[in-house]
């Protein structure tokens, strides 16, 4: 009896581990329709065969002024997410979300290598199609995404060529400091909160990255309100960040930013600046 609770016990604090990461699901949420947008669904195959969905919304004004790749963050699905990006279309910005393997119509199981290769595999494609060629491409990522983002341009000079800029909404600065701070909110997990966090590799955390990014323009956007992820991971990553960086305090809960007009400003504004800055 004693080993089988150990075996369950330690089932949990696995668990516990990788939700932390990863909390996707199968259900539908929204539509680009209920926007009033019109969208192709995006099927592409990873190089090991997994199925990835994405949705791209087409810029609703006859000028089109550029295209955002937006990376959501740990649960659900774009047809969630999309709440964050759906008012870009009709400011002249084409968007392409994509789920990660195990997320919405996505086959697979998450890991974090997995969706960056996933994120490489949709950037591959984005590059490549017509209507987003010869404007600029901007990166936005929120919480995870934002996360994952980082690491992705800051590893890869190729990626920073093709980009504009890049814009981080509620980020965290390391996946071992993320899993501590959540472990020790659980009464279960926090006894173990520092040794479980070393199950995280620290191979990809965003603050050894950020400062790769650079001369690309960055902006951090992220709530001082934030109970998720708290507001001293982005003051960490802003500091490490190269120039031309720019930091905007936001308020309410975790990555609720786009709900508000001035918050949209910021970013099309920040776009309209550094339009040309990779051309």
């Amino acid at each position: 009896m004693f080993k089988k609770f150990i075996l369950i016990f330690i089932v949990v604090l696995t668990s516990a581990c990788t939700n932390i990461v990863f909390y996707p699901d199968k259900i539908k949420y929204s539509t680009p329709s209920k926007f009033g947008l019109k969208h192709q669904n995006i099927y592409l195959r990873t190089p090991d065969g997994i199925q990835l969905h994405g949705w791209f919304l087409p810029s609703t004004v006859e000028r089109t002024k550029g295209t955002v790749f937006f990376l959501h963050g740990n649960a659900q699905n774009i047809s969630a997410h999309i709440h964050s990006v759906h008012w870009l279309p009709k400011q002249g910005y084409h968007v392409y979300l994509i789920d990660y393997q195990g997320y919405g119509e996505s086959t697979g199981k998450p890991t974090v290598q997995d969706a960056i290769d996933d994120i490489n595999t949709g950037f591959k494609w984005l590059i490549q199609n017509q209507l987003v060629q010869k404007k600029p491409i901007y990166l936005m990522g929120q919480s995870l995404g934002a996360s994952l983002g980082i690491y992705f341009v800051g590893s890869n000079p190729k990626v920073k060529e093709q980009l504009a800029g890049v814009i981080i909404d509620a980020g965290f600065s390391s996946f071992r400091t993320i899993a501590r701070e959540k472990l020790s909110n659980f009464w279960l997990t926090w006894p173990f909160q520092y040794p479980l966090s070393m199950l995280f590799t620290d191979k990809y955390d965003p603050q050894d990255f950020i400062q790769n990014i650079s001369p690309v323009p960055l902006l951090i956007m992220h709530s001082h309100e934030d109970k998720v992820v708290l507001p001293s991971h982005a003051q960490k990553l802003f500091r490490l960040a190269g120039k031309p960086k720019v930091y905007k305090q936001t308020r309410n809960g975790h990555i609720s930013t786009f709900k508000y007009k001035e918050y949209r400003q910021t970013v099309l504004e920040f776009m309209a600046r550094f339009a040309s800055s990779n051309k």
